[in-house]
């Protein structure tokens, strides 16, 4: 099998704002960025696309015109009560718990980035790898770096140091 993971393109949502699994849309560069996409990925040869539901890794997932399964453990990570609220905000009572130890810490009303590393690992698991499919993975970039990380043998609490741009495509 071959997997080609790619990262929703530019969300349509100012800087400094905590989005993880908020529904927000896709700013005006969505075609050129999606032309960027198609040239990494041989489109004709995909069987499947696979995408989390959220409408920024939708519409990308719907240019592929073909068949999309969506997935919720490919969301990113749920942020709770600091969803859509500006990181700056966030009191440091709530924060700096969470930024000490992001990977074990569970967000308020949220989760932890190990659970996230459960959740897309069991999708990954999930896969048949011995088909000779080619399908695409239209994700986040929590999930990816926490799948690369795994991959990678990198622990989880440095997979930061993958860096992952908007509609960015991995081969693996």
């Amino acid at each position: 099998m071959e997997i080609y993971l790619v990262r929703h393109t530019t969300p349509n949502i100012e800087k400094g704002i905590c989005y993880g699994q908020s529904d927000i849309g896709i700013t005006n560069t969505f075609t050129a960025e999606v032309e960027k996409i198609h040239q990494c990925i041989p489109v004709h040869d995909i069987t499947t696309i696979y995408s989390s539901p959220l409408q920024r890794c939708k519409l990308l997932a719907q240019t592929f015109k073909k068949e999309i399964i969506f997935d919720d453990r490919l969301k990113e990570l749920n942020f709770g009560d600091w969803e859509l609220q500006p990181w700056d905000a966030i009191h440091s009572s709530e924060i700096d718990p969470w930024m000490n130890d992001f990977v074990n810490v569970q967000v308020p009303n949220g989760e932890s980035y190990i659970k996230l590393q459960e959740r897309i690992l069991e999708f990954y698991t999930s896969l048949n790898h011995i088909s000779e499919e080619k399908v695409v993975v239209i994700t986040h970039a929590g999930p990816m770096r926490a799948l690369l990380a795994k991959l990678q043998q990198i622990e989880l609490k440095n997979s930061f140091s993958i860096k992952i741009a908007y509609g960015e495509v991995i081969s693996i």
